[in-house]
């Protein structure tokens, strides 16, 4: 039971990924005609000929379909490299197991890194994307002020951002509770 639901996050872990490099690929084919024809697309896409509307149409679609054809290629060595990072099993010293006061010391110290490792992320994109005003809204705000290609490569690249924040969470948990362990032990010695 425990490694089909370990499987599962695998799969639900590298779907995500999938489903990011998707919109990141289309917002950054998008902000490129956004790029080189910021209005118009549309009335100029519905100007052309059938044939051109048709071949531009299966264009996009040959490629869409040429990238899950490498993604589905790799979904096996994906999951596997997901399910690798996450539950890697390590064993801890006998003296260490099931004792609440080591775990409530090592959970402690690693939600409070967590923290500042976020506050850090979240102060970094709010200079960047409104270094002018602090407020919450003026990000939400700028965020609509940009084009549509550049909100979809946006989305995307934040989908990234996530996934890459949660697996990094994921495995700092995992690995750094060893690593408190193991200077504990070093410092009882």
């Amino acid at each position: 039971m425990e490694e089909s639901n370990q499987s599962l996050v695998g799969d639900v872990f590298y779907i995500f990924i999938v489903i990011a490099c998707l919109v990141c690929i289309t917002g950054g084919i998008w902000s490129i005609f956004d790029f080189l024809m910021p209005t118009g697309k549309l009335e100029n896409f519905l100007a052309m000929s059938l044939g051109s509307q048709i071949a531009i149409i299966a264009g996009f679609l040959a490629g869409l379909f040429f990238l899950l054809i490498f993604f589905f290629g790799l979904f096996k060595k994906g999951r596997k490299w997901v399910l690798h990072f996450i539950f890697n099993v390590r064993e801890i010293e006998e003296k260490y197991k099931n004792r609440v006061d080591v775990k409530i010391a090592a959970g402690g110290l690693l939600i409070s890194i967590m923290a500042i490792i976020i506050g850090i992320i979240i102060s970094i994109i709010q200079e960047f994307i409104v270094p002018s005003q602090s407020s919450p809204f003026s990000a939400v705000l700028a965020f609509f002020s940009f084009s549509t290609g550049t909100k979809i490569l946006f989305s995307g690249i934040s989908l990234f951002a996530i996934l890459a924040v949660t697996l990094f969470m994921i495995y700092f948990w995992k690995n750094g509770y060893y690593v408190i362990l193991r200077v504990m032990g070093k410092l009882e010695k």
